[in-house]
């Protein structure tokens, strides 16, 4: 039986141009379901947790409640403030001109990764102390520790090769009695991601890692630069901070850029295969994924996946790997994730 087509209603005629409200953003509308950062924030709420946030919230161009992310200090109290609120994290800040990287973005990595391990295990998320995380990088702010064991009860090590974002790091921990879910340990040798930074005996179900995106500072310049233009700031009357999210070096940019580190953490985790169940890592541009696929199969990877994620506006990734097959999936599974911790 076929369906027969209604006839079109005429055309109206066009009504007359009017000047039109900015098309509000898609905000937050394709996190991860599980994301606690869905929706418009409640910022009365947030400022009765933190009041120092009332004197930096001001009104966007959409009419909604915001703060001004080219302003570094609001930035950096907004992030206290989502911490606070959402993770019951009570203190929390980090030396000026350290990376306050988005909470929202950040959460999103963890949900995925979360999803990755329970496909492993029927669909279900394993949680609590018996899940050991690396976030390789961790930086001055923690942040995926904190979201991590906040919502999975995850443990984790925290690496870095910076004295003061682990001295940042670890006031952050101390602060909020969470030195016996988060550790912290230096990568001495600069030159190296991996490369005697764990321990023999030592197990991890997951890795993360936000590497160095940019291949030098001016890279990194121009980046920020390309964001104040399409977010519309670019005023020239109005001074704007060169990062306003800041950022050390380290946290950056390296030589070779992302693609470079990437390829270089792919080949050290060979090095390691039955240490980390899953590695994985954010890539910020995927005209770096044929160099990243090309080396996972150089070194011998026997599964990898491409997660893509979304924050509004914003589109970003992140790549897994595994060294274990099916099999040795599903013994690591049974030895390590008992169902009564699950």
């Amino acid at each position: 039986m076929t369906t027969q087509e209604k006839p079109k209603p005429p055309r109206k005629k066009p009504k007359p141009a009017q000047t039109a409200k900015p098309a509000e953003p898609r905000e937050k509308a394709s996190l991860h379901p599980r994301n606690r950062h869905q929706g418009h924030y409640d910022f009365p709420r947030l400022i009765k947790g933190s009041p120092e946030l009332g004197k930096f919230v001001i009104t966007n161009p959409y009419g909604k409640e915001s703060i001004d992310f080219a302003n570094p200090a609001a930035v950096r109290v907004f992030n206290r403030a989502l911490l606070k609120a959402f993770y019951g994290i009570a203190h929390w800040d980090i030396p000026a001109d350290y990376l306050c990287p988005p909470i929202p973005g950040r959460a999103d990595y963890v949900h995925f990764v979360a999803d990755l391990l329970a496909d492993c295990n029927d669909g279900v998320i394993p949680r609590g102390a018996v899940v050991k995380a690396l976030d390789i990088g961790t930086g001055a702010n923690c942040v995926y520790p904190l979201i991590g064991h906040s919502d999975y009860g995850w443990q984790f090590l925290g690496s870095d090769i910076d004295k003061i974002a682990l001295a940042s790091a670890t006031t952050i921990v101390k602060a909020n009695n969470l030195g016996k879910a988060i550790n912290l340990r230096q990568q001495n040798n600069r030159k190296h991601i991996l490369v005697d930074l764990l321990q023999p005996d030592e197990r991890f179900d997951i890795s993360l890692c936000n590497p160095p995106f940019h291949a030098s500072a001016e890279d990194a310049l121009r980046g920020s630069q390309r964001k104040w233009r399409a977010l519309g700031k670019a005023d020239p009357k109005r001074k704007l901070p060169v990062l306003n999210f800041g950022g050390q070096a380290a946290e950056l940019w390296c030589e070779g850029g992302e693609a470079r580190f990437v390829a270089q953490l792919i080949t050290e985790s060979a090095a390691v295969p039955r240490q980390v169940l899953w590695f994985s890592t954010l890539v910020s541009k995927a005209s770096n994924l044929p160099l990243i696929h090309s080396t996972l199969k150089k070194v011998g990877a026997l599964e990898s996946h491409v997660v893509e994620m979304s924050q509004g506006q914003k589109q970003s990734r992140f790549v897994a790997w595994t060294f274990h097959d099916k099999a040795q999936q599903d013994a690591w599974r049974e030895q390590r994730w008992p169902r009564q911790a699950q």
